[in-house]
């Protein structure tokens, strides 16, 4: 008892020690996580993201997507239910950052892909209440105008392959060939990257 009462009454001694505590339990549940091949290996199938599905995802970042939607299905029977299949860590191995996120404004979006049509994604992101009457979504018209450039695509490409995602010279080298022409709208790259989120888990429904 007096060595609890020494570690009450000392508020340095308990921060640390409270920090200590964390840290180790912190440990404990993390680290084997980097040994288990459920959780560090791709799921079958999966490839890293092309050139415009690239940019597709920066332009979702750009405009703040991830922070009304989340890409993180929990394993709740109500989150399957309404969702699809539960999210898993080897489905994201590949993404720098991952979008999870905690807080749906909107739906959430991990198996949105292939559940729409590209026309629907268009006309629902040119404005929302055309196909959602009580959406509160901001519309994005200025995607159908601006063009995708992919003069940095390849730059982008290089950096995710120095932190493990398999790139190949080729790839790299060939990446801004995708956006020839500059008939690749930011709409267009936007909706490529919804189209694949998650079409790799077979859905509960």
């Amino acid at each position: 008892m007096k060595n609890h009462d020494i570690v009450e009454k000392n508020l340095g001694l308990m921060i640390i020690l409270t920090i200590v505590g964390i840290s180790f339990g912190g440990l404990v549940e993390i680290v084997p996580l980097f040994f288990r091949a459920d959780t560090s290996e791709p799921i079958a199938g999966l490839k890293p993201l092309g050139p415009v599905e690239l940019e597709g995802r920066d332009i979702y970042i750009r405009e703040g997507c991830h922070v009304c939607h989340t890409q993180m299905i929990r394993p709740l029977r109500a989150e399957v239910e309404r969702y699809g299949h539960y999210s898993m860590s080897n489905e994201f191995v590949y993404e720098h950052p991952f979008l999870w996120g905690s807080k749906r404004t909107g739906p959430d979006l991990a198996r949105v892909g292939g559940r729409y049509s590209d026309e629907w994604h268009r006309a629902h992101l040119y404005n929302p209440r055309n196909v959602v009457p009580e959406s509160n979504m901001p519309a994005f018209p200025w995607l159908f105008d601006n063009t995708v450039t992919g003069r940095d695509t390849a730059k982008k490409m290089e950096a995710l392959r120095t932190v493990g995602v398999p790139y190949t010279d080729e790839q790299i080298a060939t990446a801004k060939d995708a956006f020839a022409g500059g008939k690749v709208k930011e709409i267009d790259a936007l909706v490529a990257y919804l189209q694949q989120l998650g079409i790799l888990v077979k859905q509960k429904r």
